[in-house]
């Protein structure tokens, strides 16, 4: 393994937690650094084509929900050329808000992630979220992207 792998692999990692962070944070600009504009992602409902709309799905479920907090673990980072492969547990928890307060939902999960290297920056090109278990009431999350 050479140097430049290794930064690579650190870079994804910092660039991994950073999201987790913009998602407790519900900071959505700070994704603008990690997801490119034309991403894809399946966060378990199916294809979303683009940063925007990608941060879209996440704010219908985020931004009506009290705290949350993302836990990775257990993280892999295959390095390629100026390509890369990212996979890691989540462990996230939400707590609801207002007459919600005293309700958690929690979810068990996978991210598993591809990332292009350009410009001097490694950035997210897509992601898919596998969710193994749900524990506690989902309606602590806001309703969701409107469905067509």
């Amino acid at each position: 393994m050479t140097l430049d792998m290794l930064l690579a692999e650190r870079e994804i990692y910092r660039a991994l937690v950073r999201f987790a962070r913009a998602m407790d944070h519900r900071d959505w600009n700070a994704l603008d650094a990690i997801v490119l504009p034309g991403a894809t992602a399946d966060l378990g409902l199916g294809p979303v084509q683009g940063r925007e709309a990608i941060v879209g799905v996440m704010r219908s479920f985020l931004d009506d929900c009290g705290p949350t907090q993302h836990l990775l673990g257990n993280v892999m980072i295959e390095v390629e050329g100026d390509s890369a492969r990212s996979s890691c547990y989540v462990s996230d928890m939400h707590k609801g808000t207002g007459a919600k307060a005293a309700l958690t939902f929690s979810t068990l999960g996978e991210y598993h992630d591809r990332w292009q290297h350009e410009g001097g920056v490694w950035r997210m090109v897509h992601r898919t979220k596998l969710n193994r278990a749900h524990i506690g009431d989902i309606g602590v999350l806001g309703p969701g992207p409107k469905r067509a």
